[in-house]
């Protein structure tokens, strides 16, 4: 059942009601820590360019083969060229650069995907998406990290459409739609293993839900294994049973339900397992018999059969929708007075690791745990409180980790959203302990373009949290870009974004928030960050920048 916020209070953590539901083993929760002390280690291999989201197939989001960017000349880093977007009203650009071969590949607000030279921003070639349904509400966009493997790369749109296109011309090679409900979009970056290519499906429906006409809710998450060479469905597996009408709204709307978990972060693969890890979302819609155990859980996927090994579910949500935000929700979200709508999912992609002969599953929640899981049971080796919600909060997930955490090969890098303040953690991954924290400087929205924009301003990390050796990358909602020491947390180097660009293909650029939805991408001497998240300082209908440094 849901959990209220008195209960909240007498738990103190997420565990006292967390769940393990794996095939053929008990319900526990176990807090592993060994007296011997096993060595930690990554799993997989490693590359030196940056070809999907989670950088490799572990989700380490680390380069360890970064040799020219580094504690000693960091504070070089200069801006080499921007890149400016056509301006799209309120679109939130999350396309994180996918590197390879000093090619940089990229999605646009704009129904465009590009390759621009990693090196001087020219553009190689772009590939226009096929004329489609778009509102300022639900552009035409693309938020999802591109993935490249072999001579394609993989990415989708906001129409629910994956793309293969010829990495060397843009050609299209295919497309496939996943889901045809008119609220989904594609947050979730494919990962390319073994000739087939892996994504979550997620929905904007839940912000459909500020309008009181709109029959919510009706959208299931899932994730779905295509083929890479022809895009065709090779398994689709569902969260959510089909939605069917439960009632009628007080506006006269049909009430839908159930509908939710959908897959806003990236999945992890542990190859010798053969084993998928995601996240997923909350709620929509619930009234106690629409729940599943499919909401903010954290699940490990038969690759080849798309059948759930165990899957972990955590404190969920009755529901959360944007009805929840209204001035009275009541009629519509009755699950904001008894303390449900809490936003508690899991939309940040884990890492995985070693921990002596143990594989482990890290991955941060939105309630500001993050989580060590036994990757072949689910079961907790470790839990580290990073921050406390605040219910009273419309949002009280905004306090916890939203998109994402780097792993160096010994610490696990991971910085919370608002967070009370928002703050940048370094964690033992052998134990979770906290060796450091950073907390979000208190005059970020006091100096550089945000401190014009005040009452926008926030003091916020919603990126996912980049590492190389000795290095840490996190954005802010404050436009300002930041580098801190992996020693100790030290700001090294910070670059406002919230200014004016000349963009190298002719138009002149406004930056804004540190884009999430990704991060920093670091390849060969070479900083690339989104500068074109929420909030949304005006722009002057200026379109918003990727931004490319080097030393």
């Amino acid at each position: 059942m849901g959990i209220n916020r008195n209960q909240w209070r007498i738990a103190g953590v997420v565990a006292a009601v967390a769940l393990v539901v794996p095939v053929g083993i008990g319900v526990r929760a176990v807090l592993n820590t060994p007296a011997a002390e096993p060595e930690v280690a990554a799993l997989g291999s490693r590359t030196a360019e940056w070809p999907t989201w989670q950088k490799d197939m572990s989700g380490s989001r680390f380069n360890g083969a970064e040799k020219k960017i580094t504690p000693a000349t960091v504070g070089n880093l200069k801006l080499k060229w921007a890149y400016t977007y056509p301006y799209v009203p309120y679109a939130r650009m999350g396309s994180q650069p996918a590197v390879v071969g000093n090619v940089l590949y990229v999605g646009g607000p704009d129904g465009r995907f590009r390759a621009l030279d990693a090196r001087s921003g020219a553009t190689k070639w772009t590939y226009d998406l096929p004329a489609g349904p778009g509102t300022a509400d639900n552009p035409n966009l693309i938020r999802d990290g591109a993935a490249v493997a072999g001579d394609t790369v993989y990415f989708g749109d906001s129409r629910g459409y994956v793309y293969g296109v010829d990495k060397n011309t843009g050609a299209h090679r295919w497309s496939t739609q996943v889901d045809t409900h008119a609220a989904t979009w594609l947050t979730s970056s494919p990962m390319v293993f073994d000739d087939k290519v892996y994504i979550g499906v997620s929905s904007n429906e839940a912000g459909s839900a500020n309008r009181p006409d709109y029959a919510c809710c009706s959208f299931s998450g899932h994730v779905d294994a295509l083929d890479a060479r022809t895009g065709a469905v090779v398994w689709k597996l569902p969260l959510m049973p089909p939605a069917k009408q439960i009632g009628t709204w007080p506006s006269g709307a049909p009430k839908l339900g159930p509908a939710g978990a959908a897959i806003w972060s990236s999945p992890v693969i542990d190859e010798a397992t053969r084993t998928l890890y995601v996240g997923t979302g909350n709620a929509h819609i619930g009234t106690g018999a629409e729940k599943t155990e499919n909401i903010d859980a954290v699940l490990a996927v038969d690759l080849d059969r798309g059948t759930i090994r165990w899957k972990r579910q955590m404190v969920f949500d009755d529901v959360h929708n944007q009805s929840c935000t209204w001035p009275d929700p009541a009629e519509y979200c009755p699950s904001h007075y008894d303390g449900t709508a809490q936003n508690f999912d899991f939309g940040a992609t884990g890492n995985l690791f070693r921990i002596g002969n143990r594989t482990v599953l890290g991955i941060a929640q939105k309630a500001g745990v993050f989580w060590a899981l036994d990757a072949r049971t689910g079961q907790t080796v470790w839990q580290t409180r990073l921050s406390t919600p605040n219910m009273a909060h419309e949002d009280p997930g905004s306090a916890g980790v939203p998109w994402g955490s780097s792993f160096d090969g010994k610490h696990i890098y991971v910085a919370t959203w608002r967070g009370n303040p928002a703050t940048l953690f370094s964690l033992d991954a052998r134990t979770g302990r906290i060796e450091w924290k950073s907390v979000h400087p208190a005059d970020g929205c006091g100096t550089g373009g945000a401190a014009k924009f005040a009452d926008l301003c926030e003091r916020a990390y919603p990126s996912a949290v980049t590492a190389t050796p000795g290095l840490v990358y996190e954005g802010s909602a404050d436009g300002k870009m930041r580098v801190f020491s992996a020693a100790d947390g030290k700001l090294l180097w910070q670059f406002d974004a919230v200014q004016t660009f000349q963009g190298v293909n002719g138009q002149v650029g406004m930056g804004r928030a540190i884009g999430a939805n990704g991060g920093a991408v670091v390849v060969d001497g070479m900083l690339y960050v989104q500068a074109g998240y929420y909030p949304f300082y005006p722009t002057d209908n200026k379109g918003t920048v990727l931004l490319a440094f080097g030393v």
